[in-house]
């Protein structure tokens, strides 16, 4: 009897404890619950900005830390001293496996983040637990609709709402401490054209401002600014002319027209423009800044036959945020030609240039340049290539590009950088106690040639992707590039204009950069590591493995005290679709650092990639035809078979050989649409998919190793 006692009592004991754990986490649950209630109410714009404005930033309310977007944090617990101290303090599971490009936002200990298809969690910086997630349900059956992944890159805070755009184009106010909807806007709607929302917003002076991507496929781009309570539309600003047939909706509008040909109708492929991610603002100044995307089509003779420069394509843009009014451009890709995208991100400044203090805008687009612009007026001040180039010489004091007439040629031309860009979206740092940027830079080797008989919205195979929409205006690698791939993290001086330091890396499209007043630089890298280096010299002085690559930029915040380290992981983007640098891989991370951490890493897991697919039955005369048809609705997200690895999206040179000889089960109404495959029904036909095959399996019999 006594053992039998025991044994009751030692139950009875272990549901007392088991009770009493289940309690003290409801109650830590709920604890969360009422700081996020509590602190995102505070947020606002005195909040952000006193926070950027204090002896030490302990939050990070905003996706770039201020207004400024500097990513610059004041805390210096971390350090160059002891940074080789950190550790793991926890990781959290996003449960993604596409790409992941936000930087957690951070206020009183609770974390706002999001993952691919849109989907946002709030999660506990004190235990790294839970607090609530949302999803908008966006249809992936329609993934297809966006050109470089089903990616977002984050949330807005302000007065108690958590502001997420999804992918599908719509924007949702919740609340900070449930997760619950308040309200939402479909910001494009009435709108034709392919649009989607990859883009983190913002709120300046009480409003959300949201952009939107989507020129490859033929859209008009637009900057929306919605009431941060109610969700009413305050304003809109279109970033190029429509229809010169109807009336112009600003003066912006109409001086824009000018530097147009009506004679290619663009506004029948939309023009683009798109100002699909940053934004920047300046409360003294009352001035919002916009970084306008690429041309729509890309070929600048087809949209524009007679030339021009072709407003406000490849620009910074300063509208009144309280209006949208324009209020002065500065176009950095004249006619842009090439996908030369100004949307990377900007950062404010006040340095010192020839003896006086300037109020600058710092910008590092895609088209290679580092430019230094006056923000009040937008005049040009500098501009210095950060990269090889070979578009353009470099810019004359006009701020003019003095172009290489190849560039613009008739024949296919490797352009230098190409529309991956020597910087894409992944967010640069700027340092103003070293007074550099630190930038990730790079090339991908693509040769452009224009596609003479191109028409909008015209299907015909060996047009890159245009089974899906795209219109493009050029075809892609009719020769083999001659330039080489690199990844590269740069320090630049903006006043010299010049490198101070750089670090190579394996592989092109590494993560954006965090910098500290601990004299440090952050960044996540494609092969997989965070590392720290000396924001001064250089110097690596930290590294962690991550399990796949990071693309994202971390954050840096204080809760009860002491300093954490934040980076969401997960590997994609454009790049990331057909490509990678790891042969690891795993769900989208949350990944929290701080001094003397011992947490355990998660598990990693081995890249599967199987053997060169073999055995397919194909008839070789059809492999040509295939090719075409591949180029139109693959290659961009598949890469070339068995000569790509596969990046998140697996490559199809290594799939079994029964999943390529059922191809129609999956290119027609099959299973991998609700996991963001197009559905090709009445897009391809029987014949089109045993071509596609052709191409598939005589692909990897010829390279394969004899």
């Amino acid at each position: 009897m006594r053992h039998i006692y025991s044994g009751r009592r030692l139950m009875l004991v272990g549901a007392l404890c088991l009770g009493a754990s289940t309690a003290a986490m409801a109650q830590s649950a709920q604890d969360a619950q009422e700081r996020a209630a509590t602190a995102v109410k505070r947020v606002d714009g005195n909040f952000i900005r006193a926070n950027a404005a204090q002896k030490k930033t302990p939050d990070w309310p905003s996706t770039s830390l201020d207004y400024a977007e500097t990513r610059f944090s004041k805390l210096d617990q971390v350090n160059a001293d002891n940074v080789k101290q950190l550790g793991l303090v926890w990781s959290y599971n996003l449960e993604s496996t596409r790409g992941v490009e936000a930087t957690p936002l951070v206020v009183d200990g609770i974390m706002y983040v999001t993952a691919s298809w849109s989907v946002v969690h709030a999660i506990d910086t004190r235990t790294g637990d839970k607090l609530w997630t949302f999803d908008p349900q966006v249809d992936k059956s329609k993934g297809y609709k966006g050109c470089c992944d089903v990616v977002n890159r984050g949330v807005a805070l302000y007065q108690g709402k958590v502001y997420v755009a999804a992918y599908d184009g719509r924007l949702i106010a919740l609340d900070a401490a449930t997760g619950q909807k308040v309200w939402e806007k479909n910001t494009i709607e009435g709108q034709n054209g392919s649009y989607t929302i990859t883009g983190a917003p913002r709120v300046f002076k009480g409003k959300v401002i949201i952009g939107n991507g989507g020129a490859e496929y033929g859209v008009r781009g637009y900057v929306s600014a919605y009431d941060a309570k109610t969700g009413e539309q305050k304003w809109r600003w279109f970033a190029v002319p429509g229809d010169p047939g109807k009336p112009f909706e600003d003066e912006s509008m109409a001086r824009a027209a000018k530097t147009w040909d009506p004679s290619g109708k663009y506004w029948e492929a939309g023009g683009g423009g798109t100002a699909w991610d940053s934004f920047a603002f300046d409360p003294e100044l009352n001035l919002m800044y916009v970084g306008t995307g690429n041309g729509s089509p890309w070929a600048h003779k087809a949209r524009s036959p007679n030339g021009g420069d072709n407003l406000y394509l490849g620009s910074v843009v300063a509208l009144n945020p309280d209006t949208g009014k324009y209020v002065w451009h500065y176009q950095e890709t004249p006619g842009d030609n090439w996908d030369y995208t100004s949307t990377q991100s900007m950062i404010l400044a006040d340095v010192k240039i020839g003896g006086k203090v300037r109020k600058v805008l710092l910008h590092a687009p895609k088209n290679g340049f580092f430019f230094v612009i006056d923000r009040s007026n937008g005049k040009f001040i500098s501009a210095k290539n950060f990269v090889e180039v070979n578009w353009a010489t470099g810019y004359d004091k006009n701020g003019r590009p003095i172009e290489v007439a190849a560039a613009r040629g008739d024949k296919p031309y490797d352009s230098i950088p190409g529309p991956y860009g020597a910087h894409n979206w992944h967010p640069m740092s700027f340092n103003p106690q070293t007074g550099l940027a630190y930038l990730p830079a790079q090339n991908l080797p693509i040769n452009l040639v224009d596609d003479k008989d191109w028409k909008f919205d015209q299907n015909m195979p060996g047009r890159p992707h245009a089974g899906l929409g795209w219109n493009l205006g050029k075809f892609a690698n009719v020769e083999p590039p001659k330039s080489k791939p690199f990844g590269r993290l740069v320090a630049w001086d903006p006043v010299a204009q010049k490198e101070a330091w750089g670090i190579d890396y394996a592989s092109p499209w590494n993560g954006g950069t965090l910098t500290t007043a601990g004299n440090l630089v952050f960044q996540g890298t494609a092969d997989g590591r965070l590392l720290a280096y000396n924001a001064k010299t250089g110097e690596k002085l930290w590294e962690t493995p991550t399990g796949t690559g990071v693309v994202a930029a971390p954050s840096t915040y204080l809760v009860d005290g002491k300093q954490y380290v934040s980076v969401a992981v997960g590997w994609g983007g454009v790049y990331g679709l057909a490509q990678r640098a790891t042969e690891r891989q795993g769900p989208g991370t949350v990944y929290t650092f701080a001094l003397g951490g011992t947490a355990k890493m998660p598990d990693f897991v081995q890249y599967r990639l199987g053997k060169l697919v073999q055995g397919v039955k194909y008839d070789p005369a059809k492999v040509q035809a295939g090719t075409m048809l591949y180029i139109s609705n693959c290659v961009f997200c598949h890469g070339v078979p068995g000569v790509d690895r596969g990046g998140n999206i697996p490559n199809l040179g290594y799939m079994d050989a029964a999943y390529i000889e059922n191809l129609d089960k999956f290119v027609v109404q099959g299973p991998a649409t609700a996991r963001g495959m197009p559905d090709f029904t009445g897009k391809l036909s029987s014949d089109d998919i045993e071509s596609i095959k052709a191409f598939i399996q005589g692909t990897a019999d010829a390279i394969r190793p004899k």
